[in-house]
């Protein structure tokens, strides 16, 4: 299977990223890419506060998620469309909530980010728990003939999570980020590299790239990990751009089969 993550460096008008998105999707498809990754919070970047997130947030579907339904259903490609802030009844938080949508246009699975970032970067403090609140459970999707194992960005420091996906002998997983330049060029690589190869699984992980007007860079260098831990495709650190690669299910058996214990 080709598949693309794609790079963004969205901003505050919501409108525009998902008008942004739906064209990084069209040109990913018009390459041949049968599933096509999105980053996190894909639909805006910014500040946070009880008036913005009711005027961003939104229930699945909605209209962040309606365009990727209908182009995947037309092209016949999976959509895993990074996440979005869902809205919770009568909370003032949301979930931030990555969804797959399968290639006949139907949303199969939503994960909620169950690891919330609680980090001091550059002077600047992030606590997403004051605006989102903590997914509970594992997710796996179908994905064609593959199982996809859903996390979002933070959750890539917690081994655990992914090992429960290893354990499910998940194919691949998504880490769909907007993970920050500081701590980015600190553990980017090292962690994705580290989650395929413990549990013998691809990594699709599209990150948001460049400065945001909260404060908070992100690292871009968007990644496409095997099995093995090899880099198949990367993106730089400050530009928007779509990566591909092909997965690979004889490459996926064989590493396997070389360390069969790791997923016993």
């Amino acid at each position: 299977m080709k598949v693309a993550a794609v790079q963004l460096n969205v901003g505050e008008f919501k409108d525009k990223n998902i008008a942004k998105a739906v064209h990084f999707v069209k040109d990913a498809i018009a390459n041949g890419a049968k599933a096509i990754f999105l980053p996190e919070v894909f639909n805006y970047r910014g500040p946070l506060d009880k008036k913005i997130l009711g005027e961003i947030s939104e229930k699945i579907p909605g209209p962040s998620l309606t365009p990727f339904l209908e182009l995947a259903k037309k092209h016949r490609v999976f959509i895993v469309a990074g996440s979005i802030y869902e809205k919770i009844p009568k909370s003032s938080k949301v979930y931030n909530t990555s969804v797959v949508i399968n290639d006949y246009g139907r949303i199969v699975s939503r994960y909620r980010k169950i690891h919330l970032f609680d980090a001091v970067v550059v002077d600047r403090v992030v606590k997403e728990a004051q605006n989102f609140s903590a997914g509970k459970t594992a997710v796996i999707a179908p994905f064609g003939s593959m199982k996809l194992g859903m996390t979002v960005c933070y959750d890539l420091r917690f081994p655990e999570l992914y090992k429960k996906y290893g354990k499910k002998k998940c194919e691949v997983i998504s880490v769909p980020s907007n993970f920050t330049y500081e701590t980015g060029k600190a553990h980017w690589e090292v962690l994705l590299r580290a989650r395929a190869i413990e549990n013998l699984s691809y990594i699709v992980a599209p990150n948001q790239c460049g400065d945001s007007s909260t404060g908070v860079a992100a690292f871009g260098n968007s990644m496409i990990i095997d099995p093995w831990g090899g880099i198949l495709a990367r993106a730089s650190t400050d530009r928007e751009e779509i990566i591909f690669a092909e997965l690979q299910r004889e490459a996926l058996e064989y590493t396997r089969a070389i360390l069969p214990s790791i997923l016993r």
